[in-house]
């Protein structure tokens, strides 16, 4: 055998056939599939469509007849409106604040409306034949402990619902009774309304009495302070207390204001004063502070002085010291010095006479004041006491007269019929064909897609747990060789026809898949110089013999001798595939009981020789095994063009892995819907392994009800026509 034909252990099927002709599902354009795409999840789905259709009816049956079982719910709607604040009518705060300032504000009255008081207020206004309607839907529901209450079915079919950025509360209630349905929503929204009427007018009646108690209590203690003040007066002789107080007051204004602008005259001089002292301590020039330097004598001496210096320094450039006109500018400048001095001089005496004058005066205001303060609170020693219990008196007076005057406001308040709350909206009775529930439009679309969804989940399950080949997908991708030829189902008919169909023309589609085969085998140069072949398959009944009979069958039709070897020698079948005796064959010659000339059946169709097995035998693997075997292969080659080998299933013997090695490729042969994947997988595998080109798989009895699902490309209802058409045509034209 040409090494050039072996195979890597493990090498990958499409190293050694290029693209693969039947590659994935598009084989047949060079294209392989190593990956599920979405088409192959819908053919998926395509093939288990009952699968959807079922569970998609039970589903969608059910939500229907559920919806139509259920009683007729209907919905009332009432609206409340929320006032921000109570109206105003008159001033003053409200005893309860009923203000919403806020989104907890309305929570608290959304609460309030969904409390249990409200429920129970609303269920005792439902009494007599009302109540007897109101509970009939529910008279089977009620608890181990008794029947239902009317409580208990407001608690469950009540809805306060806040409208969004609003301060408008929908009350919704449902039953089937459309008009209970209405006036119950109605009594919600007048139990709340009544409920904050009757709270309010609660802490306004309290409020009311606490104030009246407090009246009384404030007007005894105005007369006993009355009584006080009255006898105060009398024992201290205080009738013109006023009027002398008014007069001492008078004057300590005016002394307190003499005093004040003493004290600033003051602090003016005495700041002068420390700065011309400062000047004069440390022998700086007293001309350099603004209130000395702004009076005419020293500004006008200053200016004088500074003219003769600048006169003395434009002669000091043209003359000498000793010039007479310098000599007389020096005395000048000296003079006008002199007289500065002594303006200076005199401008700080008359800054140190006026700093004291203005502290005697100040002495003198603060003096005076002293004096009529201490006159004053001689006298006010003696209005002190009164002074106090005048004012008790006229703070409980205005006080008393403040609690009367909120007694009668929040009184006036309460008998006033104010509310935080309106209806809005009453709630009237729905139409009778628009009711809450069922909503029967929702059902029906949640059953729809529920039971859809199921479905297709369902189908996927099922494709899940279905691990057997049946795509080309499973036989490229999972089991790991490529397609090379399709074989449909085949019609019941007899065994031997089954194995030469090929050239009987009993089924037209099966004959034209095997010389798709034939062809498929002929354009790979693998395949197409091969001369020994052999055939097997994962378990039994997957078809092997019957494809290495029609295979060969084929070979021999186009002009090409082909012998098949039958070395199954545990079940021989090739002898009844073509109604011939097993007497002599593989095992005679292996024996050397036998030649090849004695075992081969010669002829049986045009071109082909069989030799069957001669029998079934008790040590199979020694014979395949033997050299006599290997012998009577190597004399095959010399004879025949082709040589087909069947031989038994990889998964249930090894007796193909023996003579593997003897043959140029094998063929894989896979039952549609039958085999499991691993299996499979695991036997292709092994072929793989043994380093010898395996040249693919033959799917084979495939249903054309479901080929359309994965083999759209090779069997179309438009082939079926063709097939039919030239079946007749052949029948009419025998030697056609």
């Amino acid at each position: 055998m040409d090494s050039s034909q072996k195979h890597a252990p493990g090498s990958s099927m499409s190293s050694d056939y290029g693209d693969g002709s039947y590659g994935g599902y598009q084989a047949g354009y060079g294209e392989t599939t190593s990956h599920r795409g979405l088409h192959d999840y819908l053919l998926i789905l395509r093939e288990r469509i009952w699968y959807i259709v079922v569970v998609f009816l039970v589903v969608f049956s059910s939500a229907l007849v559920f919806t139509l079982s259920q009683t007729k719910i209907y919905e009332a709607t009432a609206t409340v409106q929320i006032f921000r604040s109570d109206p105003i009518i008159m001033g003053g705060a409200p005893v309860l604040d009923t203000r919403v300032a806020g989104q907890e504000d309305l929570n608290t009255l959304v609460k309030i409306l969904e409390s249990a008081s409200i429920i129970q207020k609303v269920s005792a206004r439902i009494t007599g034949d009302e109540l007897k309607k109101f509970l009939a839907p529910y008279e089977n529901q009620g608890s181990g402990s008794g029947p239902i209450t009317a409580a208990e079915v407001l608690f469950d079919n009540r809805q306060i619902t806040p409208l969004r950025q609003t301060l408008i509360v929908a009350v919704q209630y449902r039953h089937p009774d459309r008009l209970i349905a209405a006036k119950v929503a109605n009594l919600f929204v007048d139990e709340f309304i009544a409920h904050n009427a009757r709270v309010r007018i609660d802490e306004g009646m309290k409020a009311v009495e606490d104030l009246q108690i407090r009246v009384e209590q404030q007007k005894q203690k105005v007369e006993e302070l009355a009584i006080k003040l009255q006898d105060y007066r009398e024992k201290n002789q205080l009738v013109s207390l006023d009027k002398s107080q008014d007069i001492v007051t008078e004057k300590l204004k005016a002394l307190n204001l003499q005093v004040t602008q003493a004290g600033s005259i003051l602090a003016g001089a005495e700041t002068r004063w420390k700065q011309v002292e400062e000047r004069l301590a440390s022998g700086e020039d007293l001309a350099e502070l603004p209130f000395i330097a702004s009076q005419t004598l020293i500004a006008q001496l200053s200016s004088q002085i500074a003219g003769l210096n600048i006169t003395q320094a434009e002669l000091s450039e043209r003359y000498r010291e000793k010039h007479p006109r310098m000599i007389e500018v020096r005395n000048s400048l000296t003079q006008a010095q002199r007289e500065l001095d002594r303006a200076l001089q005199s401008a700080a005496a008359s800054i140190k006479s006026e700093y004291d004058t203005a502290l005697r005066n100040e002495r003198e205001a603060r003096a005076a004041l002293a004096q009529q303060e201490e006159q004053a609170l001689g006298l006010g020693r003696d209005g002190v006491d009164y002074a106090a219990l005048q004012r008790d008196f006229d703070i409980n007076e205005q006080l008393l007269q403040v609690m009367v005057g909120r007694m009668r406001e929040t009184g006036f308040q309460t008998t006033m019929e104010v509310q935080n709350a309106r209806k809005m909206d009453e709630a009237s009775p729905p139409p009778e064909d628009d009711y809450a529930q069922p909503k029967v439009a929702l059902n029906l679309a949640i059953g729809f897609v529920g039971g859809l969804g199921l479905g297709l989940c369902f189908a996927l399950f099922v494709a899940f747990i279905d691990d057997r080949v049946k795509s080309s997908f499973d036989i490229e991708s999972v089991v790991g060789l490529p397609l090379i030829g399709i074989i449909p189902q085949i019609k019941k008919m007899e065994q031997p026809d089954k194995a030469q169909i090929a050239v009987n023309n009993a089924d037209r589609q099966v004959a034209e898949a095997f010389l798709t085969l034939h062809s498929s085998l002929r354009l790979k140069d693998e395949s197409k110089n091969a001369q020994c072949f052999l055939v097997t398959s994962t378990i039994p009944g997957e078809g092997k013999s019957f494809t290495t009979t029609n295979l060969a069958l084929t070979y021999a039709s186009h002009g090409e001798r082909v012998i098949v070897i039958d070395c199954d020698l545990r079940k021989p079948n090739v002898h009844k595939s073509f109604r011939r005796e097993n007497l002599k064959g593989v095992i005679d010659v292996c024996a050397g009981t036998a030649s090849i000339d004695d075992v081969v059946l010669k002829d049986v169709q045009a071109g082909l020789d069989i030799m069957p097995t001669g029998g079934r035998a008790k040590n199979p693997t020694q014979i395949l095994n033997s050299k006599n075997f290997e012998l009577m292969l190597s004399d095959l080659r010399k004879r025949y063009d082709r040589i087909f080998i069947d031989t038994p299933p990889l998964a249930a013997v090894s007796d193909a892995l023996v003579v593997l090695p003897l043959v140029d490729g094998s063929i894989f042969t896979i039952f549609f819907n039958k085999v499991r994947r691993k299996a499979a997988q695991h036997c292709a595998h092994k072929l793989l392994e043994a380093n010898v080109p395996v040249y693919g798989a033959v799917l084979n009895g495939l249903n054309l009800a479901v080929s359309g699902y994965y083999y759209a490309q090779y069997y179309d209802k438009s082939y079926k026509d063709y097939y039919v058409v030239m079946a007749k045509e052949d029948a009419a034209e025998p030697g056609r």
